[in-house]
């Protein structure tokens, strides 16, 4: 990992995931989350502080990113749920099968390599009635827009810590073996080839 991917990214990933219309779409979705909840890609922790601890009993968090976790551990200390960290290995979410009441995953399917797999350790994790709480960025329905989303992903890809900005992002929770119960997409405020986001549920 190079000084920038250390140092620099995840103070710009935090200061970009943070913005208004990106925190409002999380207050839309993380409230939903109750009982056990695993969070994919907790990142620096900008969704602990919308959980609901009445109906919240621990927040299990997988981030590959060192740095990024001991920002998430700043924020944790300040919301009244216990929260823990578990360790991703080699793209296995360290957990028992259907030991999940909720899965969490806001702006993070654009930046796993291997987002299918991903998708399957989720569903593996998550207990039968249990749902994949989503809010993401990904392709969009305009062809204009999707143009620019092709040529752009390679160039943005390094600076951006892999995101891709081009995914299909229900096409690829239902590959992962999801229902989508609830789906709502619309633009954010911002450039239109990053702002396409896809927000619900799945089970």
């Amino acid at each position: 990992m190079n000084l920038y991917d250390q140092h620099v990214l995840p103070h710009l990933i935090d200061f970009a995931c943070g913005m208004g219309a990106v925190m409002k779409t999380r207050a839309q979705i993380v409230p939903q989350a109750e009982g056990r909840v695993l969070e994919i890609g907790i990142g620096s922790g900008l969704n602990l502080s919308f959980y609901d601890p009445a109906k919240v009993s621990v927040i299990v968090g997988v981030d590959p990113s060192a740095a990024m976790q001991k920002l998430a551990q700043q924020r944790a200390a300040q919301i009244n749920i216990p929260v823990e960290m578990i360790a991703l290995e080699l793209g296995q979410i360290q957990a028992a099968d259907a030991s999940f009441d909720s899965i969490v995953c806001t702006f993070t399917l654009c930046t796993i390599p291997d987002a299918m797999a991903a998708l399957q350790e989720m569903r593996r994790v998550l207990k039968p009635g249990g749902k994949l709480l989503f809010s993401e960025h990904g392709l969009a329905p305009d062809l204009p827009v999707v143009r620019w989303q092709h040529r752009l992903t390679p160039l943005w890809k390094p600076f951006s810590g892999g995101c891709h900005l081009n995914r299909d992002i229900p096409a690829l929770i239902r590959a992962g073996g999801f229902s989508i119960g609830q789906l709502d997409s619309s633009y954010l405020k911002g450039p239109r080839p990053m702002t396409w986001v896809s927000r619900g549920w799945a089970d």
